[in-house]
């Protein structure tokens, strides 16, 4: 609590001010506020709702330029989570050991509702990019 704040309560504690003044007085603190409070950092950004992938490659060959633009919802991604939970163990250890095979090491039984969400937020601060001579990748969220 700044010290402002502590002594217009102060005022209304002693009695020298009602509580709408000390309630105007805190909103006009608030309202005086700069930007860079820790109010204003607190404030979360939306929820990416996106997962994109843009690839422009120019490979030299006759067709021209490749260019593609992949836009995945996360909800795909929650929905393939809870998907996951119905399939039988069995199941499970076999797509585990061809995902291995494929040089996929996930262990889809580990794969919680819970963890999705955790990665899902942290995405919001992902951004690669990839620059090559000939070729420019993004992965990000929006």
């Amino acid at each position: 609590m700044n010290e402002q704040r502590r002594q217009i309560l102060q005022m209304l504690a002693e009695g020298k001010i009602t509580a709408d003044e000390a309630e105007r007085l805190i909103g006009a603190l608030e309202r005086a506020r700069p930007e860079s409070t820790p109010a204003a950092e607190t404030h979360r950004r939306p929820r990416p709702r996106y997962l994109r992938v843009v690839v422009h490659a120019s490979d030299g060959s006759a067709d021209g330029p490749t260019r593609i633009n992949i836009r995945v919802p996360l909800q795909l991604l929650r929905a393939g989570v809870r998907l996951t939970s119905l399939l039988p163990p069995q199941a499970l250890v076999r797509l585990n050991a061809e995902l291995d095979k494929a040089g996929v090491p996930i262990d889809l039984t580990e794969l919680k509702p819970q963890h999705i969400e955790e990665l899902i937020e942290q995405l919001g601060d992902v951004v690669v990019d990839v620059d090559e001579t000939d070729t420019k990748v993004q992965v990000f969220c929006e």
